[in-house]
């Protein structure tokens, strides 16, 4: 029987469900939809004298002039329109709009939270997967590794990775060494996300193999791929998409810390972190630049609270134990 507090709180749940999906997906438009124009205008400086602006609708507080790398007659309605809300979040001490900034900042984060989400997950189901199949020896050999990685710190296996990783990328990408930073940094963070998932998959490979339908498959003959591909793994979405929607939120911290650090994003490339960085440089006791650091971590607490209510959520709804309720 339900008491009338499990249904208030079902549905402050269901509503924190709802704004927090809503909150993302106007995040994600916005900055996709701007995404052709403020990849032209993230880097554009004031031409006049570089100075911190505070947020305004005035539209003559705003870029004296810029020039696009994209044809001006194809921009001209949605540059008139972008002219005027360039100085709604304010200028940043080089003159940059912190708007333009912003929008594909929250991009790059996210994109660097799936992809290394992404990593983690194929990899941790994959060697923790095989490593409970398969068992005696081989399984304790391939978790005292998951045990060695797990003592070493993160950040310097990140900082090792991008050292050998990210000469090499650049000068096979014909020096994009920005784009080459972004993938060295996504496929580090990913690198060392995946140790968990390895112990979580293992486990749940364990639990199933016990089950009458794996034993069912053995005696028909099934080989181990098999029986990985066409029994256990069907029975692991549950827990590997639930674990995944924790990690992109942690992912996402950690490219913001590492790029706090300047170890991450680097400049003039735009993230959640970078601007956090840039923001708390331009922090001091003579004049509050507020704006600098209120809206890149605004953005960032708003983004990693959503994730985390909808990887709750998830896990609610696709646990059947956490779908019990109280018969007292």
């Amino acid at each position: 029987m339900t008491r009338p507090g499990d249904t208030r709180r079902s549905g402050v749940h269901r509503a924190l469900v709802v704004l927090s999906v809503t909150v993302l997906a106007a995040l994600l438009v916005t900055s996709a939809a701007t995404l052709p124009f403020t990849l032209n205008w993230y880097d554009v400086q004031e031409l006049g004298e570089a100075v911190r602006h505070a947020p305004t609708s005035d539209p003559t507080v705003s870029f004296d002039s810029f020039e696009p790398s994209v044809s001006p007659g194809m921009l001209a309605p949605a540059a008139r329109y972008l002219h005027a809300a360039s100085s709604w979040l304010g200028h940043d001490d080089l003159g940059r709009s912190m708007l333009f900034r912003l929008l594909p900042g929250f991009l790059i984060s996210l994109g660097i939270g799936l992809a290394s989400a992404a990593i983690a997950v194929c990899l941790g189901t994959f060697w923790g997967a095989t490593a409970a199949l398969v068992g005696g020896n081989t399984d304790r050999v391939m978790m005292r590794i998951v045990d060695v990685l797990f003592g070493l710190p993160y950040i310097l296996m990140v900082i090792l990775l991008k050292i050998a990783l990210t000469r090499p990328l650049s000068a096979l990408l014909g020096g994009q060494t920005a784009v080459a930073d972004l993938i060295v940094l996504f496929v580090a963070i990913g690198a060392v996300s995946w140790l968990t998932m390895a112990r979580v998959v293992r486990g749940q490979v364990l639990s199933l193999r016990a089950q009458p339908f794996i034993e069912a498959a053995r005696a028909a003959g099934a080989s181990r791929l098999r029986i990985l591909c066409r029994h256990l793994l069907p029975n692991l979405v549950g827990p590997v998409i639930v674990y995944a929607t924790l990690v992109i939120p942690q992912a996402i911290m950690q490219e913001s810390f590492l790029s706090f650090l300047g170890i991450g994003v680097t400049q003039p490339t735009p993230s959640l972190g970078r601007l956090a960085a840039d923001g708390v440089e331009a922090v001091n006791t003579f004049v509050g630049y507020w704006w600098l650091i209120v809206y890149p971590c605004g953005v960032l607490v708003v983004t990693l609270v959503a994730m985390n209510v909808l990887g709750d959520a998830l896990r609610d709804r696709l646990d059947p134990r956490s779908q019990m309720t109280s018969l007292v």
